[in-house]
């Protein structure tokens, strides 16, 4: 934009322009294609992402590229459709296996990461602009006291559903702060940790009905094929970044949603599987647990107390990653991949590591989000609500725990919408359009978040008074050292 201005050229005009070009041209796109495919919310969105995939192959720069990249994936895609079709093919319930069009992009853009992308960025190569600041968590004990004395105490005072929605609010936290590692502190666009999530959910599941695995090793277990997952993505995603990367990671997220959570051999199918309330030496710590709280209805406040717990947990280790050598190393690989690689910094492992201590987090969440609703079940875990979900955590403030847990508040079924849903009668698509507005007006007004904004108006506060202290010093009157000392001193 700094050339194009010292080149007599009006960015913000060209932007604009372009952005109603696309407009125009993804509104020609909807209508030719509404007669071919079915015409709603989430199967028309998701067609921009073999287009994206062809946008890969031309680097988003060569029209000729993608065209042709297009048409070839296309061709691909309905040859796939073709074989769906014949006997041989592998079945699930009588039906051909879904999702394999799905996986056959993705395994097209991985093709194309690594045959058009690079393992650092070239020089003089455009990089995104940068994320907001990383700050070192300060007074972590004391904040953790403080959340954990105040929603204990809800958990119980509350009504049922509030109290539904404080522990809906907790696992969302737990999830956003995977997007604090990954995207705030790595600087990695990746919309693939729901999907992640929603893998370890439909394992846990899996384990506790078909293998009778219960608690802990259960969520273990699953939290560790979370992290498996999501180190292979993170592999075959290491040659890009930016935008290419959230077309890897939103791709792969809709190849785990359609490949594994509507196969009923690996997730559900069409309906829901169940996760039954878990059990530690006899005592039952799910929302089912005797304890019902003031109201004396459930779900119990037992189970908010376990999720209560892990919230904590995982929200001091990620603010204390903050403050490690691996913290630093990934704010570096951040601020700069070429930097960090001439300093001795391994960037690839830098972003694996991140990628695998997200995708556990992720994991996390999904356990408890299974034992939380009793069941899983692929809507919960959709690619669409993955954007919802970073749309919250930048409004929270991506870079900072308390954000994630701001984040968590707001997101689909927890406390502010719920408020929102009981006083005033908005829920649903309203809730959905009061967010909206407030991840514009975020944006606009604090594009730090509503954590990053109020750390700035802390530092502001610290210098001001700094200021005032130097002042006070510096007009001080200077008396002599005789005078100022004592008559003992003197003599």
């Amino acid at each position: 934009e700094v050339s194009a201005m010292l080149a007599g050229l009006p960015p913000g005009e060209l932007s604009m322009a372009n952005t109603v070009l696309a407009s125009l041209v993804a509104g020609a796109v909807g209508v030719l294609a509404a007669p071919l495919i079915q015409l709603d919310s989430i199967t028309l969105p998701l067609q921009i992402v073999p287009a994206l995939a062809a946008a890969l192959f031309a680097r988003f720069t060569s029209f000729g590229i993608a065209c042709a990249a297009g048409l070839l994936i296309g061709m691909a895609q309905q040859l796939m459709y073709y074989a769906t079709t014949q006997s041989w093919f592998p079945t699930d319930n009588g039906v051909a296996l879904p999702g394999v069009q799905q996986l056959l992009v993705f395994v097209i853009i991985v093709i194309a990461m690594f045959w058009r992308g690079a393992g650092l960025p070239g020089r003089g190569e455009l990089i995104d602009k940068r994320l907001p600041v990383v700050p070192v968590p300060e007074r972590l004990g004391r904040s953790a006291a403080i959340a954990a004395v105040v929603c204990a105490i809800a958990l119980v005072v509350f009504p049922y559903d509030f109290r539904q929605a404080l522990t809906t609010a907790l696992i969302g936290s737990i999830i956003l702060m995977s997007y604090v590692v990954i995207t705030g502190y790595v600087g990695q666009l990746s919309v693939v940790q729901l999907a992640l999530s929603g893998v370890a959910g439909f394992t846990l599941s899996h384990l506790v009905v078909d293998a009778g695995i219960g608690f802990p090793w259960g969520p273990l277990i699953a939290v560790a094929v979370s992290v498996v997952l999501g180190v292979i993505t993170g592999i075959s995603a290491l040659r890009v970044r930016g935008v290419s990367l959230a077309v890897v990671t939103l791709a792969a997220a809709i190849a785990m949603e359609q490949f594994i959570f509507v196969n009923s051999t690996w997730g559900a199918g069409s309906s829901g599987s169940p996760v039954p309330s878990p059990h530690l030496f006899g005592v039952n710590l799910g929302p089912t647990a005797p304890f019902r709280g003031l109201d004396g209805n459930l779900p119990s406040p037992i189970f908010g107390f376990l999720v209560l717990a892990v919230t904590i947990a995982v929200g001091l280790y990620v603010a204390n990653l903050r403050r490690t050598n691996l913290g630093r190393r990934m704010i570096a690989v951040r601020a700069n991949e070429r930097a960090a690689a001439a300093a001795g910094i391994h960037v690839r492992n830098v972003k694996l590591t991140a990628f695998a201590i997200s995708s556990g987090i992720a994991g996390i969440a999904g356990s408890l989000s299974g034992y939380n609703f009793g069941s899983v079940s692929a809507t919960r875990f959709a690619a669409l609500m993955a954007l919802g979900l970073i749309a919250f955590a930048y409004i929270g403030g991506i870079t900072m725990v308390s954000g994630a847990v701001f984040a968590g508040m707001i997101t689909t079924e927890a406390l502010f919408p719920r408020a929102l849903e009981k006083w005033l009668g908005l829920s649903g698509n309203w809730a959905l359009l009061v967010g909206g507005i407030a991840l514009i007006l975020t944006l606009r007004l604090h594009p730090e978040g509503v954590a990053g904004a109020s750390y700035a108006r802390k530092q502001a506060k610290r210098r001001k008074a700094a200021a005032a202290e130097g002042t006070q010093e510096a007009s001080a009157p200077v008396r002599p050292p005789e005078q100022a000392a004592t008559p003992e001193a003197r003599r």
